[in-house]
């Protein structure tokens, strides 16, 4: 696919009742989805979220795409991660953590408690001997 110039008009800002109808429905998407529908001949409703909505929103976009992964085939679960990954990113930013926080952080727990390499499954403790 192209790489398509990001417009000035690619994000409508409606007026407060139309916007207030839409904060119900709608999905957060990616930044260059509106042109790319343009570019299909159509023409997007679409809105700026609010930094309230926005984080609600990026919170639902992360469920969604983890049903996705879930219900991927091993040859589409690549691109599921990728999105995921995506999510996870922009809600870090959101949260005013960068990506190399975020690795700082992600290493510092692998370190104390270990990543999920060695397949270990947890099932309970035995009873002590007391």
């Amino acid at each position: 696919m192209a790489q398509l110039p990001l417009a000035a008009h690619d994000w409508h800002v409606l007026p407060d009742p139309e916007r207030q109808q839409m904060d119900s429905s709608g999905k957060l998407v990616r930044d260059r989805i509106p042109e790319i529908i343009r570019a299909e001949g159509r023409e997007p409703i679409t809105y700026v979220a609010s930094p309230i909505e926005y984080r609600r929103r990026l919170r639902e976009k992360l469920t969604e795409e983890v049903a996705e992964f879930l219900s991927a085939d091993d040859a589409a679960a690549p691109g599921e991660l990728a999105d995921i990954l995506e999510v996870v990113r922009a809600l870090a930013t959101n949260l005013g953590i960068d990506a190399e926080a975020l690795e700082e952080l992600r290493r510092a727990k692998y370190w104390e408690r270990g990543g999920f390499t060695r397949r270990i499954v947890w099932t309970g403790n035995r009873p002590s001997a007391e």
